[in-house]
Parts: C-alpha cells; sequence; structure tokens
C-alpha cells in the first residue's frame, strides 16, 4: 500500500523539484512447531522435513523511501533479513532506501522456524513496497543465499529440503490440532546444527522414505493418530543427532493424556504433545497435558496449529 507522505527530490540546478511518493510494504509468515518429520532420504543431498504450522507469525514492514538508498532493520541484530533486503534491492528496477521493522511471537533459537518466517516475511514485505512479484521460487534462491530455511513460504504442510531450500512436495492440510509445547531451554543455532554430519545409515535413510509416504498418506487422509505416530517416531530418531533429555517423559505423558504423539524441534530445543481438538476429552486433556509439561521441565506452552482449505 502507498502511503500519501511526499517526499522531494532535488533535481538539476532550474528545474522545479519532482514530488515523489514514500511506500511501504507489509507481509506476515506463519512459524511451524518444530517438524513432523526430519531426516534424509536415500539420494544424495536430500536433508528434508514436513512442517507444522502453527497460529504465531512472523509480521514485517518495510517503509521504503526512494531516492536514498540507506537501510536499516529494526530490531538492529536481525542481520539476516537486512541481508535480505539489500539483495533485493540490487536486483530491483527501482531501488530504494528504507527502514525494516520487524515483529514476532515466534521465540528465536527454539525450532519454530523464527528465522525463516522472518525472511519469508521480509521479502514479500520488501517487494510489495516495490511493487515487484515475489513467488516461491524466487523467495527459494534469495534464502538459499543465505541460510537453510523451513518450508513457511509454502501454505499448508510441505515436505521441504531445508539445506538447497526447494520444494519437495505440497502435501495439503489437516483438522486443527493443539500442541502442549515443552522447553528445554537454551537457544540452538540452525546454521551451526545443519553443518553436523549426519549419522543416518542407509537403512535409517530407507526408513525415512517410508515415513514420508506415511506422513504424505495420513495427511490425505486426515489421520490424526498416523501424523501423531510419524512425529514420534522421527522425534526418537533425532536422538542421536540432536537430543532432547526429556524425550521419554514426554512420551509418556502423551500416552497418559491420550494424545495423538510428541513433535520436536529437531534443530531446536522444543518439544510438544499433539492433541485433537475435536476430540470430545480435549478440554481435559489439555489441562492434564499442560499440568504435566509444567511439573516436568517448568514451562508449558500452546500452540494452535493452522488449518488451509482442504
Amino acid at each position: 500500500m502507498r502511503s500519501p507522505d511526499a517526499v522531494l527530490r532535488q533535481d538539476a540546478p532550474g528545474r522545479a523539484p519532482a514530488p515523489f511518493t514514500a511506500v511501504t510494504g507489509m507481509s506476515t509468515a506463519s512459524g511451524t512447531f518444530g517438524e513432523l518429520l526430519q531426516g534424509v532420504l536415500p539420494e544424495e543431498n536430500s536433508d528434508f522435513l514436513v512442517t507444522l504450522p502453527i497460529a504465531r507469525w512472523a509480521r514485517v514492514t518495510f517503509h521504503g523511501t526512494p531516492g536514498t538508498d540507506e537501510l536499516e532493520v529494526r530490531p538492529a541484530h536481525k542481520l539476516k533479513a537486512l541481508r535480505l533486503t539489500e539483495m533485493i534491492m540490487q536486483s530491483a528496477d527501482a531501488p530504494m532506501g528504507g527502514v525494516l521493522a520487524i515483529e514476532s511471537t515466534l521465540t528465536e533459537g527454539k525450532g519454530l522456524a523464527s528465522s525463516s518466517a522472518d525472511l519469508v516475511a521480509t521479502a514479500r514485505a520488501v517487494a510489495n513496497a516495490l511493487g515487484e512479484p515475489m513467488p516461491p521460487r524466487r523467495i527459494e534462491s534469495l534464502l538459499a543465499r543465505i541460510e537453510p530455511t523451513d518450508g513457511v513460504l509454502y501454505p499448508g504442510i510441505v515436505a521441504f529440503y531445508h539445506r538447497r531450500v526447494a520444494l519437495h512436495t505440497e502435501l495439503g492440510s489437516l483438522p486443527p490440532m493443539t500442541v502442549v509445547g515443552a522447553d528445554e531451554g537454551g537457544e540452538i543455532d540452525t546454521i551451526a546444527f545443519n553443518r553436523i554430519p549426519k549419522p543416518f545409515s542407509a537403512a535409517d535413510r530407507a526408513e525415512y522414505a517410508r515415513l514420508l509416504e506415511r506422513v504424505a498418506g495420513a495427511v490425505a487422509r486426515a489421520d490424526l493418530a498416523e501424523v501423531g505416530a510419524v512425529a514420534t517416531r522421527s522425534a526418537l530418531m533425532n536422538q542421536v543427532l540432536r537430543p532432547k533429555r526429556t524425550l521419554d517423559d514426554m512420551i509418556g505423558i502423551c500416552r497418559q493424556v491420550g494424545g495423538l504423539g510428541v513433535v520436536v524441534g529437531h534443530s531446536g530445543t522444543c518439544l510438544g504433545v499433539l492433541l485433537d481438538t475435536a476430540d470430545p476429552s480435549y478440554p481435559q486433556r489439555l489441562v492434564d497435558a499442560a499440568s504435566a509439561c509444567s511439573e516436568l521441565v517448568g514451562n508449558a506452552t500452546v500452540y494452535r496449529t493452522l488449518s488451509f482449505d482442504r
């Protein structure tokens, strides 16, 4: 959208200054509670994940000022978003300076795709200000130059090659679920994590391929129990790479409260119990799960998953 505020540019001597308009672009991107599945497929360069979109967002507003080339980001530590803005301006037909303002309800370093959401929303907000298209493939090509990325640029649940920043498959959507999340504490640097060699055997890779087939079928059928089973298996397989000290306890809590399964941030510090919101016993299951998580790690946070038109 365009602001009515006019800015004057100084033209050549003897000519009247030509007015031009400051512009504002805004966009959002949702986070994801860890991953329903994350691993490596049998083929080369096939690190992948399956997203679980949640109702928490990064919101980015770019206040552009034509006629200048100075760029600023707020908060100041969001340097990857600033770099992305610079990259977009370098290829823009009419580049400009301005201020990039980022607001987010996604805690950093926990496995909620906070950085990916920042960058996707930034790309779209800056493109909106420039009046340029920003389709998913263009976003992928830009983000591939910055860091491994979750698939939050696509609606719904997707399988995504996060290291090479490319879509594997759009799987669809699921009915609403709740994640009762627990945070083991600390922060994980996603870039550093993705440099760790994966200790997965050929048999592991074959199992990940089967798990991907299972979760794809489960999403197509809206089979929440099967989704939960795949998520739990993926969490267990990830213990050799980024162990969660409370995973066994969380699986026990899930069984006690009648949850669907346990989902984790494979490269983060969060894990959670999946609940079916349509279950008649959901209210009590929610209370019981939150109480048990709080007792286990001293905190519990409730997240709602996002559903899209099926």
